[in-house]
């Protein structure tokens, strides 16, 4: 290769910020990191107007096809660590970029909607588990809310009837419930069971990670916790139902607040079988050894989630 003819190509990859390889065929190409859709806060009379952030996978801006779509919660938490919380993140983006590439999902669209801050366990928490427990739980759990009432039905109002359709008009999706997702961590699997549980016709698959399932403060009481664990064999009767093609990753680690989570699961888990719910088809329960309750657990197994949930069917 000459100087002039090397120098030519290093120009052209600084121009359009391309990778290059220099090797015996002398190749050129885009090192596609697809791209960023900042939407700012969407208007709605629903909740507090939450930021919405899209990421769109490579290939979108050149292509006709439609795409699959996961909403993701806590949207603060899921790219960018100078937006983070905790200066902390799922890196969602880069966990879809190592799966498409690697062919395990098809390409798909991510929705990341902020939290609220100090109303988050309002907005995240699962309204029907109010009435599942006794009402000595019922106020404690309540006093969480700082007196005011959940507000979860209205958050899945919005992300129903107004964002999604608004992502459907602005973005070449596929609307169907089977190539629809959302998912959470901690109070957000929450919201993400709920939303599965009362919108079917919307969600076909949920990601409930390290989910918050004592609901408040898990030091209870022996009597407390079974009060609990009936409250959750009653949702899945009444508010999850039966499968019906629906399908459901849980999992949760063993450290920190994870480390009280293992019996919750063990109990919900044998709720969903007794309900219908096939383990490995209907829904995952995986349980990460040694990992807290993070962002960067999360990340560290975002693969395993986002590969189950839209694994080539």
């Amino acid at each position: 290769m000459t100087k002039m003819r090397r120098r030519s190509l290093l120009t052209a990859a600084a121009i359009i910020g391309t990778a290059l390889w220099l090797g015996p065929s002398t190749q050129l190409w885009a090192q596609d990191q697809g791209r960023f859709d900042d939407l700012g806060p969407i208007a709605t009379n629903q909740i507090a107007p939450p930021k919405v952030v899209v990421w769109l996978p490579p290939g979108y801006d050149a292509g006709k096809g439609r795409y699959g779509v996961v909403y993701m919660h806590d949207g603060q938490n899921l790219f960018d660590p100078k937006r983070s919380n905790f200066n902390k993140v799922w890196s969602a983006d880069k966990s879809a970029l190592r799966l498409i590439a690697s062919n395990k999902v098809a390409p798909f669209i991510i929705v990341g909607i902020d939290q609220p801050g100090a109303d988050r366990w309002r907005q995240y928490f699962s309204r029907p588990m109010l009435d599942y427990v006794s009402p000595a739980t019922r106020v404690k759990l309540e006093a969480q809310g700082n007196g005011k009432p959940v507000i979860a039905d209205a958050y899945l109002q919005f992300i129903v009837s107004e964002l999604k359709p608004k992502i459907d008009r602005t973005y070449r999706t596929k609307k169907d419930p089977a190539h629809t997702g959302i998912l959470g961590s901690s109070m957000g699997g929450l919201i993400s069971l709920y939303a599965i549980s009362k919108y079917p016709e919307v969600f076909g698959t949920a990601g409930a990670v390290s989910t918050h399932l004592p609901l408040g403060d898990p030091n209870w009481s022996e009597a407390e916790r079974q009060d609990i664990f009936a409250a959750w064999r009653k949702f899945v009767k009444f508010e999850l139902g039966k499968p019906k093609g629906r399908r459901i990753w849980f999992d949760h680690g063993t450290e920190t607040l994870d480390a009280f989570y293992k019996p919750y699961q063990d109990n919900l888990d044998a709720a969903l079988i007794a309900n219908g719910w096939r383990r490995g088809r209907d829904f995952q329960s995986s349980v990460y050894v040694g990992t807290p309750h993070e962002e960067n657990a999360w990340a560290a197994r975002l693969d395993d989630i986002f590969g189950w949930m839209l694994r080539r069917r």
